[in-house]
């Protein structure tokens, strides 16, 4: 795999999103995805092992609530795996690493650490101001 083997990281200096940087990204987000998943095995197993009946009122609610925050984790999870093969898919028709917004190349910088992210740093915050706007009415 291209950036796992070899230690690649895309640059400014060669052409946009070509083949050796969409692997790249291809590999970080497959990655990513697999240790979601395992997490994701490994809760699911620890909350059938702690599934126990137990006797105490307190212990008892305190296993209810750190299940919840489980649960609430997995779900986030759930719904970046989501965003992590939408990414996925933008690679395989070529859209990946462009603003939705603009059109432009979002930076690589951004891209390495969100490679879910689908707009450039400017219309994120374009989109989180007028998000502030909205609640703050």
């Amino acid at each position: 795999m291209v950036g796992v083997k070899d230690k690649y990281r895309p640059t400014d200096d060669e052409p946009f999103m070509n083949k050796r940087q969409r692997e790249y990204f291809r590999a970080k987000l497959l990655v990513w995805k697999e240790e979601i998943l395992r997490e994701s095995r490994e809760t699911l197993n620890q909350l059938q092992v702690d599934n126990q009946n137990l006797p105490d009122l307190a212990d008892r609610a305190s296993s209810e609530t750190d299940r919840a925050i489980e649960l609430r984790a997995r779900d986030r999870q759930r719904k970046l795996i989501s965003k992590i093969n939408a990414a996925l898919k933008r690679i395989d028709e070529g859209t990946y690493g462009y603003c939705e917004e603009t059109g432009e190349p979002i930076s690589l910088k951004r891209l390495d650490a969100r490679p879910i992210a689908t707009l450039s740093i400017e219309a994120q915050e374009r989109h989180e101001r007028r998000e502030r706007v909205y609640r703050d009415d």
